[in-house]
């Protein structure tokens, strides 16, 4: 646990504050210097809209997010039918109109969040 008087606090993801699963994926947040990250991981197959809405009561994400992109490609879909492909190396925004999303191809989607976890996938 970190001390008050520390300079650096140091976190992992694979040691998360909370862990939220859900069909298809994992979603861990750390909260760090009272901010708090996420890293998404999605199997191929995963979609909002199937995943995670029915267990939220939301037929789209409404959701902002800043992240990063590590691995994989998903999408940032909107009813307006723009369709956005997010591929690694990709700093990204979506803006809370709301989207769908889901993984691109049969490689595994892994993203960083650094604004939005705190009500990602809730």
């Amino acid at each position: 646990m970190p001390s008050p008087d520390l300079d650096v606090v140091l976190k992992r993801f694979e040691q998360p504050d909370e862990l939220r699963t859900f069909p298809k994926g994992r979603f861990e947040l750390v909260k760090l210097a009272g901010r708090t990250f996420g890293r998404a991981t999605y199997q191929p197959g995963w979609r909002w809209s199937v995943d995670v809405g029915p267990g939220v009561g939301k037929r789209l994400c409404d959701v902002e997010h800043i992240g990063l992109v590590l691995a994989g490609r998903a999408t940032a879909a909107f009813d307006d039918g723009r369709v956005i492909v997010l591929e690694p190396g990709m700093l990204f925004h979506v803006g809370s109109t709301p989207h769908d999303s889901w993984v691109v191809g049969d490689e595994e989607y892994v993203s960083l969040h650094f604004l939005g976890a705190e009500a990602h996938n809730r």
